[in-house]
């Protein structure tokens, strides 16, 4: 980690943007070293960007602008309106807040894109805070650095001592220390007041991730889903009687040749054979498997054997490894890799086989 890194605060915020100054005043003054962002950018809904605009950046009276004046450290972070980030519904409008389920979601498509696209550029360096706005949100905003984040990445909440943490016209102990009262009316001096910042340790996944699941189109359900789905360890079960096929958790089929080439190469893999050309593989193998599911009586398998009668040509090879592989792509899509049929070598001398462990294949 290096001072050229470009620093980004991000932060979500719901109806108490306090957390923004108190979180700066952490990292700025109450820490040493000071981690002073380049950037800012906040997180909410219509109503939180609403609150965030007006009482940290208004003009006259934005607690922002006032922090900066307390403390010079701050004035060359670049935080405009246009760094507010509204969550819009799924026709473009703002939300006004965060309360049905298909709301979370589009939270957390949100949220999930900005961190995504902080965290694509290796010449930044992501502080984020979980402090404010619904816990949903926080909860989304570090599910999202745990996808994506880099070593040089932080997550953060910040601690405000009681009872500054609820007083609405508190937003950082101003340099000069100044009087404010409680609701029922009793005196505070902001010099009591302690901010403190707690560093949350999390797991960094994105090394152990597929490019895939980092692609800029993928929702945060589905980045999820494409997590998980790698973590796991992969089990091919293939049912020849039922011509079944599952791949971890999804059962899918396949035409009867496609499946019972499939289920050839499956029945290698899981004998521990090695993966296999056209010019060195036995048909009889092949059409053994297929016969249990059309029977060789039928006139596609005599097609099949007849086809096959001096060896496998070679476009047979490439055409089923092509048209399964396509299939299980398109019903599996990120889980699939670990179930394609793989190609060893460069042509013309490739080999096929399934990347499986044999124990990781059972065949009925």
């Amino acid at each position: 980690m290096t001072n050229a890194h470009k620093r980004i605060l991000l932060a979500v915020t719901g109806l108490s943007p306090q957390i923004l100054t108190e979180t700066l005043y952490a990292l700025t003054v109450a820490q040493s070293p000071a981690w002073i962002p380049d950037e800012i950018h906040l997180i909410s809904s219509k109503e939180g960007a609403e609150h965030a605009r007006l009482s940290l950046l208004d003009t006259n009276a934005g607690q922002f602008h006032a922090f900066c004046r307390d403390y010079p450290v701050a004035r060359r972070i670049h935080f405009s309106a246009e760094n507010i980030h509204v969550i819009r519904d799924e026709d473009g409008h703002p939300l006004s807040d965060i309360r049905s389920p298909e709301d979370n979601a589009r939270s957390a498509d949100a949220i999930h894109a900005l961190v995504r696209q902080f965290t694509a550029d290796p010449t930044t360096e992501l502080h984020v805070s979980i402090a404010g706005g619904r816990k949903t949100m926080g909860f989304y905003l570090g599910y999202s650095l745990s996808l994506t984040a880099r070593p040089q990445d932080k997550l953060s909440h910040i601690l405000v001592s009681d009872p500054f943490e609820s007083l609405t016209d508190f937003y950082f102990p101003p340099a000069t220390p100044r009087l404010l009262h409680t609701r029922d009316g009793r005196p505070l001096f902001t010099a009591d007041a302690r901010i403190m910042l707690a560093e949350i340790p999390f797991v960094r996944l994105r090394n152990l991730l597929p490019t895939a699941a980092l692609a800029p189109e993928l929702s945060f359900s589905d980045a999820v889903a494409a997590t998980q789905a790698h973590l796991e360890q992969p089990s091919l079960r293939i049912n020849i009687a039922q011509r079944q096929i599952q791949c971890g958790g999804k059962k899918l089929s396949l035409p009867p040749q496609l499946f019972a080439w499939y289920a050839w190469l499956a029945q290698r893999s899981k004998l521990g054979l090695a993966a296999v050309r056209h010019t060195d593989a036995n048909p009889d193998e092949f059409l053994d498997l297929y016969a249990q599911i059309i029977s060789r009586d039928a006139v596609d398998w005599e097609n099949a054997a007849s086809l096959l009668t001096e060896g496998f040509p070679k476009e047979f090879f490439e055409q089923k490894r092509a048209k399964v592989n396509s299939h299980l792509n398109r019903v599996l899509g990120l889980s699939a890799p670990p179930y394609l049929i793989t190609r060893q070598g460069k042509r013309p001398l490739s080999r096929y086989s399934l990347a499986l462990e044999p124990e990781n294949i059972v065949l009925e």
